[in-house]
């Protein structure tokens, strides 16, 4: 696909400062930008490779004065950064307007579904899935029975949906992600074996949730695991049965969420956190990563540590904690000094 700069001041509300004609069919880094690609300059520091870049079109913000000649045509902008992610979008979703159901696929009894459903091959929708409007499935999928799907999902290959499962509008789920597979439930017997509960719950996603790839949402026992609108999760997460996370909240990668626990509203989680069942974390929370939470955590509070607490506290006890060696040299010198003057007041 080729844009000229004209047609992209247009998406994006701009004003083209040099050829309205130039064209671009790819994008780049500023430092790396060659002819024939889009780039853009939000960060001051990088204000001189726009003199040197090849770039054919820059995006640049309205209050941008170059200090020198440039080959490169601007699109003038009141945010370049966020001005060249909305173009990143509308080029992300040009690049993917699949139609159709391709074969080998399958598709059972009563299914639904609405308009511009694209199917990827040697994918299987399972009986009495409904599929909003414009949902892509790419190749290699699994759907369960009774699945839901609202308008604008988007299932990349590889991915599995299990039976039961809702997912609202607008979401995203990467490839490799496996949602409604059973919970962790085990009982353990009096010969030391253990038999198996059966998870006969579901998962609900709502709207504007983006799941990333190999992440695994198990379903509930009984009930419902819920992840609330706005929430982002990343790669290689794992979210245990009937565990609840509230709308806006971002967890980083290799974080795992033991079952039951509740995790409140706009919440920053980092990687590597282990938080253990059936917990209350508050709205608000920041937990850095690689931090263990074990108890309930209250609104606003940002955490680290295993086990994790305050993270002013751990700031200030991290200090000592790496001079701990320098600290226990001196230690055992003025305990040799104290034994030394005891022996000397002794004789």
């Amino acid at each position: 696909m080729k844009f000229t700069a004209e047609q992209i001041a247009e998406i994006l509300g701009g004003e083209v400062v040099g050829n309205p004609k130039a064209e671009v069919h790819t994008l780049s880094k500023i430092e790396e930008g060659i002819n024939g690609s889009l780039t853009f300059l939000a960060n001051p520091k990088y204000n001189n490779y726009i003199y040197t870049t090849q770039a054919t079109i820059t995006i640049v913000n309205h209050t941008f004065i170059p200090d020198g000649d440039l080959t490169t045509t601007l699109i003038k902008v009141d945010d370049a950064y966020l001005a060249f992610s909305k173009l990143l979008e509308f080029y992300d979703q040009a690049k993917s307007k699949k139609n159709g159901i391709e074969q080998p696929s399958v598709i059972s009894e009563n299914v639904k579904y609405g308009e511009n459903l694209y199917l990827g091959s040697f994918s299987y929708i399972g009986a009495n899935v409904v599929l909003g409007n414009n949902v892509k499935i790419y190749p290699n999928c699994f759907i369960g029975d009774n699945v839901i799907f609202g308008d604008n999902v988007t299932i990349f290959a590889g991915a599995k949906i299990h039976s039961e499962t809702k997912i609202g509008h607008h979401c995203v789920i990467q490839s490799g992600a496996i949602i409604g597979a059973d919970g962790f439930g085990f009982a353990p017997n009096q010969d030391g074996t253990f038999s198996k509960i059966p998870q006969i719950g579901n998962v609900i996603i709502e709207d504007n949730v983006d799941v990333g790839s190999c992440t695994t949402i198990d379903r509930a026992t009984m009930g419902s695991t819920i992840i609330r609108k706005g929430v982002k999760l990343d790669n290689q997460i794992q979210i245990a049965h009937n565990v609840e996370i509230g709308e806006n909240t971002v967890i980083a990668a290799q974080t795992g969420i033991a079952g039951s626990t509740k995790i409140g509203k706009s919440c920053m989680i980092g990687g590597q956190v282990g938080i253990a069942g059936h917990l209350t974390i508050g709205n608000n929370v920041r937990i850095q990563a690689q931090s263990g939470v074990g108890k309930n955590v209250k609104d606003g509070e940002i955490l680290q540590g295993s086990p994790a607490f305050s993270y002013s506290d751990y700031s200030k006890s991290y200090v000592h904690f790496k001079n701990l060696p320098k600290i226990m040299t001196e230690f055992e010198e003025l305990k040799k000094l104290m034994i030394n003057n005891k022996s000397v007041n002794n004789g």
